[in-house]
C-alpha cells in the first residue's frame, strides 16, 4: 500500500456545497471511469468543487470515454491521465474510489474526512463492435452521473484547514 501525503482537517462539519471541496477520484488505469466522474463532477458540481482525477496505473483517457462525455454535452478531451503520486501530500476533503482495484491500493490520505468507494465494471474491458463498447461506456457514464448527483445533494464534509 502506497503512503501519500497527510491530510489537514477543520472539525467543523459542513456541506459539500458550502465550501470550494477539493476532491481526488481514483482508478488503475485513470483512463475511463475516473476521467468521466471527473467530467462529470466538474459539471455537476460547478465552481464549488476542485475536481482531479489520477490512477494507480496510468495509461491515458480511452477515446470511447470522451465520446461517452461528449454525447451529453461534457468536453473531457483536455483532461489527461495522472499518476495519483502526483498528489502526494495534497489535502483532499473526498477521496472516491471507482474500481476495486484502486481501492485496495488507494493511497492512505490519513484524516481524510470522506472516503467513499464505488465499485464499476471497467467499460475499457468490453469487447465487441465499436456500439457495444461505447454501449458499455455509456452504462457506466450514468451510474456515474446517478452516483455523483447524489454525492454532491447530500455529502457532508469537513473543510480543510
Amino acid at each position: 500500500m502506497l503512503r501519500v501525503g497527510v491530510l489537514r482537517l477543520r472539525r467543523e462539519p459542513m456541506s459539500i456545497s458550502d465550501t470550494k471541496g477539493r476532491v481526488l477520484i481514483l482508478c488503475t488505469g485513470n483512463s475511463a471511469r475516473s476521467q468521466m466522474a471527473e467530467g462529470l463532477l466538474r459539471h455537476l458540481g460547478g465552481a464549488r468543487h476542485e475536481v482531479f482525477s489520477a490512477g494507480t496505473k496510468p495509461v491515458g483517457v480511452n477515446p470511447l470515454a470522451m465520446e461517452a462525455m461528449r454525447e451529453i454535452g461534457i468536453d473531457i478531451s483536455t483532461q489527461r491521465s495522472k499518476s495519483v503520486t502526483e498528489f502526494a501530500g495534497q489535502t483532499f476533503a473526498a477521496v472516491i474510489t471507482v474500481c476495486d482495484s484502486a481501492a485496495e491500493q488507494c493511497p492512505v490520505f490519513p484524516g481524510a474526512p470522506r472516503r467513499v468507494h464505488w465499485s464499476l465494471p471497467d467499460p475499457a474491458a468490453a469487447s465487441g463492435t465499436h456500439a457495444e463498447k461505447l454501449a458499455a461506456f455509456r452504462q457506466v457514464r450514468d451510474e456515474l452521473e446517478r452516483r455523483i448527483r447524489s454525492f454532491v445533494g447530500s455529502a457532508v464534509i469537513e473543510a480543510p484547514r
